[in-house]
């Protein structure tokens, strides 16, 4: 099958979709968009189910040449995009035709671009997922967890000319914050962590280390003393905020691992995952508690 050429593959070129759920007993992460709504704007622009493959681009870099006529969308990170040298507009849908030569810059604002286009990329299923996860060796363009590499042929379907389709304004996050707050969800573990511990937790600002990536980002600042009870491996959500031995927490993501025995105080938000996939090594941040109630009624009312 035709469709997109890799010219360059850019930093890290991913193929990914909602992820790989219910083979977390085999030990089997879930994968997925790191950004979800950048991800379903990226699908939605191209008339795409909400499910649909798409290429998550780190940072930028990436060049195309497509090999038949469809329509893409680009969203996500600050990024300069050209198709044939004509700078484009992110977070709307753009015509391609056979020949044209699509060029991602790097990223500015952000650093997680997303790459739909209409269809849908026609990746083989592996269990149930086209999601990339290159720890694992699965997914991707061959199933076997590979970002894409310069040659490769993004398979996709031929797609028709549609109206030009953007973002409401209102829906394009900035990326832009000196500091990022992040909810977070408390956990049964915070009780075992002394009332000091939390306060300083929560009034501390932490740095992005650059000993990070999909399966979690790692924070330096104010290191928390640990509860010195021992505890048993337990399953890991995502967003959750553990503890390790040095007390420097870490955010597993993605890609982590489906186990651990690390105290945790409790899960970001599922809605502020989408900003902190967008943080660069270097940026700061600072969580916020809230209930469980207070977390209920923000999901409710997202769309």
């Amino acid at each position: 099958m035709d469709g997109l050429k890799v010219i360059k593959p850019g930093i890290q070129s991913l193929i990914q979709d909602l992820g790989r759920y219910g083979y977390h007993s085999l030990g089997i992460t879930s994968g997925g968009a790191m950004d979800k709504h950048a991800y379903y704007w990226a699908n939605q622009l191209c008339g795409n189910d909400q499910s649909a493959s798409c290429i998550e681009i780190l940072v930028g870099g990436l060049q195309l040449q497509a090999q038949i006529a469809t329509q893409i969308a680009i969203t996500g990170a600050q990024v300069s995009v050209t198709i044939n040298g004509k700078p484009i507009a992110l977070w709307c849908n753009h015509s391609v035709q056979p020949g044209d030569h699509i060029a991602i810059g790097y990223a500015s604002a952000g650093c997680r671009a997303y790459l739909a286009v209409a269809g849908g990329i026609q990746a083989p299923l592996i269990l149930g997922s086209t999601s990339t996860v290159v720890r694992e060796g699965l997914g991707g363009l061959n199933g076997d967890g590979k970002p894409l590499q310069q040659g490769d042929i993004v398979p996709c379907q031929t797609g028709k000319a549609t109206t030009q389709q953007r973002t409401p304004q209102q829906q394009i996050p900035s990326y832009d914050s000196q500091i990022t707050e992040l909810r977070m969800v408390l956990g049964y573990q915070q009780s075992q962590f002394s009332p000091s511990q939390l306060k300083l937790f929560f009034e501390s600002i932490y740095t992005i280390s650059q000993n990070s990536d999909r399966m979690g980002y790692r924070l330096s600042g104010q290191a928390i003393v640990l509860p010195q009870s021992a505890m048993l491996s337990e399953g890991i959500c995502l967003g959750a905020v553990q503890l390790p031995a040095d007390g420097q927490p870490i955010i597993l993501l993605n890609d982590r691992q489906t186990i651990g025995g690390y105290p945790k105080l409790g899960s970001v938000l599922s809605q502020d995952i989408d900003k902190l996939a967008q943080l660069m090594p270097g940026r700061k941040l600072r969580f916020v508690a809230m209930g469980i109630k207070e977390a209920s009624v923000i999901a409710s009312t997202v769309k």
